[in-house]
């Protein structure tokens, strides 16, 4: 059965911290975790505030190239965690050996093309549809490259989040139309483009739209995009 999940974030335009106390309003128990934009003390902060939460599981977390094995295994044993994804090597070396957690690590794709022999060590693909949808309309010859990649590597998790039609820079002066910000809920409606066998058992919604918004999202996503 597929999880849609909504996801306490930390980038720039994200208050986590009031996501942590929404989420407790709303009596959360189960979530997202994007603690991608925390160093090691925040994140030591983040996790003191969820432990005190009705959260109990956090099935899938996207982690940074600085958080270490026991970190991960803090996650497993503490909120159930399933999945990881992690940006490339080539993007953000990695400082850790995962050995022991490979299989759990998802590779997303981002800036660099997928590598076939990078995947190939962990546990496949962690697919973020929007930034596909991104390379579609900007980097054709990328999104082709993806596309062939996704045939022969198994998706273990995925991001969603906005595609909109507002062009704008990112901070590397890329152009983009994916958005972590969600005006309109027809700003998901790209993903009905994409076969469901590229959806996993575990779809995190990347947004920096309060919870109450993000389960709004995610009944969209079920009842009318068909996730």
């Amino acid at each position: 059965m597929r999880k849609i999940l909504v996801s306490i974030t930390t980038t720039r335009g994200s208050d986590w911290q009031e996501k942590i106390r929404e989420a407790e309003e709303l009596g959360l128990k189960e979530v997202a975790l994007f603690p991608t934009c925390l160093n090691e003390k925040e994140r030591q902060e983040l996790y003191f505030l969820l432990e005190k939460t009705k959260i109990e599981s956090i099935p899938f977390v996207h982690i940074r190239n600085d958080m270490s094995p026991k970190e991960l295994d803090y996650l497993m044993t503490r909120f159930k965690t399933e999945v990881f994804n992690i940006h490339t090597n080539r993007e953000f070396p990695f400082i850790y050996d995962y050995q022991k957690h490979k299989k759990m690590i998802f590779i997303e794709n981002v800036y660099s093309p997928l590598d076939e022999a990078e995947i190939s060590e962990f546990g496949g693909i962690c697919l973020d549809v929007s930034h596909l949808a991104n390379d579609k309309v900007y980097d054709p010859e990328k999104f082709e490259h993806i596309l062939k990649v996704l045939k022969k590597h198994p998706v273990g998790c995925n991001h969603v989040s906005a595609f909109t039609k507002n062009v704008r820079r990112d901070e590397e002066g890329y152009l983009r139309l994916d958005s972590h910000r969600l005006q309109d809920l027809s700003e998901m409606d790209y993903l009905k483009e994409y076969p469901k066998e590229y959806f996993s058992k575990f779809v995190a919604i990347e947004l920096e739209n309060n919870l109450a918004k993000q389960l709004e999202i995610r009944d969209y996503l079920i009842k009318e995009i068909g996730l």
